[in-house]
């Protein structure tokens, strides 16, 4: 059996599966890969459907990973066509998750279909590691699938995921490793009083802009080889101050570290508790931070594997893709931990956007692209 693409990503996309919602997306993706012949697990996590598909049962295991969830299309009206009734115009199929990414699903799913087809009795096996919590949380998706499947003793030895790499043209950009995410939600303490007798209280507020100052002024690094400078950004400053003649009690920042890898997120943890230390205390203030981590930065180092799929990217679409470590996170930071991976997929211009595309043109190049890496894979 052969599988469409674009048929596929049409039938995905028509499931409004925004986070943590599944809307049967999941159950059809299923329903397609037992069809070539996979043997598919359905793991619920809480409110989540995960899916983990396999074919084959030997060594070496090569898997994809991706997500069917999608963001929100925001409002409906701006869009030109309903964003869960996909439709093609001007050749390019426009729905939610068009790039992002259950175009690249379907991809996959039409590769190995295609793959299968002319190598009946290839060494190995194909897997797909599906999270419907990606663009959420990402608590009770891949990041418990990986744990899965170490209880399970089950080997992935190398693993594409399908994020949309591509800045433009297909065939741009391999991401081979991220930077970490360190988001921290500090509060200063002072005392509340009258504006018109502040030496009778401790406004909070000149504390908090004296510290935000200092770490946004911090110099972390000036990048590495393989990564782009690190950067601290406040994006979030909240005084909950209802009276005009109150100086008050507490104020809060809430600020976000994209970190290279000279930095975990303990030593970045570590140098800004220094800084609030002593700025606090300097002022008579007290503090309460909390830090949420969502990932620590990674490099998977390029190998034979990774050139191999260079040079086949190259070779259909004429251009030799970058290797890259730029963007934001990825569940790849969750994979890392169990098998060598990389990413590509789509090109990511419209994601999240209104009128999210892609070109029926890269879906074919792209499904050309995954099912010569399996062929050169498993050769």
């Amino acid at each position: 059996m052969q599988i469409s693409e674009l048929k596929l990503a049409k039938d995905l996309i028509r499931k409004p599966s925004i986070t943590p919602k599944d809307a049967g997306a999941i159950n059809l993706l299923a329903k397609n890969l037992r069809s070539i012949g996979f043997n598919c697990k359905i793991i619920n996590f809480k409110n989540i459907k995960n899916l983990y598909a396999k074919l084959g049962k030997s060594s070496p295991n090569f898997c994809y990973a991706g997500h069917t969830d999608v963001v929100p299309p925001g409002n409906v009206k701006n869009w030109t066509t309903n964003p869960f009734k996909p439709i093609i115009r001007n050749k390019k199929l426009i729905g939610r998750g068009a790039n992002d990414m259950k175009a690249s699903i379907a991809c996959f799913v039409a590769a190995v279909s295609r793959f299968k087809n002319e190598n009946k009795n290839f060494k190995g096996s194909i897997s797909l590691l599906i999270t419907g919590d990606e663009e959420g949380i990402a608590v009770n998706g891949t990041k418990r699938l990986i744990k899965y499947l170490k209880r399970k003793r089950e080997k992935i030895n190398f693993c594409i995921v399908g994020e949309p790499t591509n800045p433009n043209k297909l065939g741009e950009m391999i991401k081979i490793g991220r930077r970490g995410s360190l988001t921290g939600r500090l509060t200063i303490i002072g005392s509340q009083g009258h504006v018109a007798y502040p030496h009778r209280a401790n406004n909070p507020s000149n504390t908090l802009i004296k510290i935000l100052k200092k770490i946004k002024d911090l110099k972390l690094d000036k990048g590495t080889k393989n990564f782009q400078p690190s950067n601290l950004e406040v994006i979030k400053i909240n005084i909950d101050n209802h009276a005009d003649n109150v100086i008050p009690g507490s104020a809060e920042a809430v600020f976000n570290v994209r970190f290279n890898d000279r930095h975990s997120s303990g030593s970045l943890k570590s140098k800004l508790g220094k800084i609030f230390k002593a700025v606090t205390k300097a002022n008579k203030s007290r503090f309460k931070v909390s830090y949420e981590v969502s990932g620590e930065a990674f490099l998977t180092k390029p190998n034979k594997t990774t050139y191999m799929v260079q040079n086949i990217i190259k070779k259909v679409t004429g251009l030799k893709p970058k290797l890259s470590t730029s963007g934001g996170t990825s569940d790849a930071r969750f994979i890392k931990n169990i098998a060598p991976c990389l990413e590509f997929g789509l090109v990511g211009k419209t994601m999240h956007k209104i009128d999210e595309s892609v070109s029926v043109s890269d879906l074919k190049k792209l499904t050309k692209i995954y099912k010569n890496i399996l062929v050169s894979y498993f050769k």
